[in-house]
């Protein structure tokens, strides 16, 4: 199967399940619920925003399904999960990540072909509002992360095969900013000693305590259903075996209406486990109700 096909068959798998939730609702604005990070939570690609999942009001709720692929031809991802909002005030959520070796399998002849990681997620809206209010919208978030083989994590040095991330985001939507065109930016406080967001454990040989960790996005709306923006995430650097460097990509998001969402982009996320230049292309598909 290909990863358009598997990306839209994964999706509407997990979006089934959402009506059985509590009631959805969408009387927030178009766009403001953002799209899926790679790790199950609302914001952008690579970093977390303020915003919850799905279109849902003070008193309504809502959620979203996704499926996200990064492929550097020396390695690729694939993501998929899902998550619900409750009354615009607490967002939780569940993905699955699969990290295939590649070529690093390939020169290592190593008995392991791919990394899997589960993350759970909440979020909890703080303050403010991304469009309503003068203040930025401001959130608190944890993403309990575990991998279901930590053995080759734990064999180049990672301290343990699960953790938890905290952070903080504040987020805001400015209406009429660039050239007259809707401005979105958002920064998240990470605190975490993840390796590689967690696909190669937690802690290292050269640094074992978590870190404070800065990520930054901004994003320009062209028209409602348009978004162009970039990305910057700050990484520890724990591991002795192979350097760990920032992650930053420039992007594109599509929001036809409040159902569905997709988002292209270029990735630089540098060195990974001894590959140097990982650079390639980003597609993620989300389906909200």
């Amino acid at each position: 199967m290909t990863p358009a096909l598997r990306c839209v068959s994964i999706a509407c798998a997990l979006s089934a399940l959402l009506p059985a939730l509590p009631a959805s609702g969408q009387g927030r604005l178009l766009a403001t619920g953002g799209a899926t990070q790679v790790e199950g939570a609302a914001g952008g690609g690579i970093v977390p925003w303020a915003v919850l999942s799905g279109y849902g009001t003070d008193e309504q709720h809502g959620g979203a399904a996704f499926y996200t692929r990064v492929d550097t031809g020396d390695y690729a991802l694939d993501a998929f999960g899902a998550s619900y909002t409750f009354a615009n005030r607490v967002e939780v959520s569940f993905a699955r990540q699969s990290f295939d070796l590649g070529e690093l399998q390939r020169r290592l002849a190593l008995p392991w072909d791919a990394l899997e990681q589960d993350i759970y997620g909440a979020k909890v809206r703080l303050a403010g509002d991304l469009v309503y209010t003068r203040m930025p919208q401001v959130s608190v978030g944890v993403q309990h992360k575990r991998l279901r083989d930590g053995a080759l994590p734990l064999a180049v040095g990672a301290r343990d095969d699960n953790g938890t991330d905290a952070y903080l985001s504040a987020s805001k939507l400015f209406l009429d900013a660039a050239g007259g065109y809707q401005l979105l930016l958002n920064a998240t406080l990470r605190s975490s000693n993840a390796n590689q967001a967690g696909l190669l454990g937690f802690g290292g040989d050269r640094r074992a305590e978590r870190t404070w960790l800065w990520e930054g996005s901004a994003a320009v709306l062209l028209d409602p259903r348009l978004a162009v923006g970039v990305e910057y995430r700050q990484k520890p650097d724990n591991l002795g075996f192979a350097r760990e460097d920032d992650w930053r990509d420039v992007f594109i998001a599509w929001f036809p209406n409040k159902h569905v969402a997709v988002v292209g982009a270029w990735a630089d996320l540098g060195s990974i486990a001894t590959l140097d230049d990982q650079r390639g292309a980003y597609v993620s598909l989300q389906l909200s109700l």
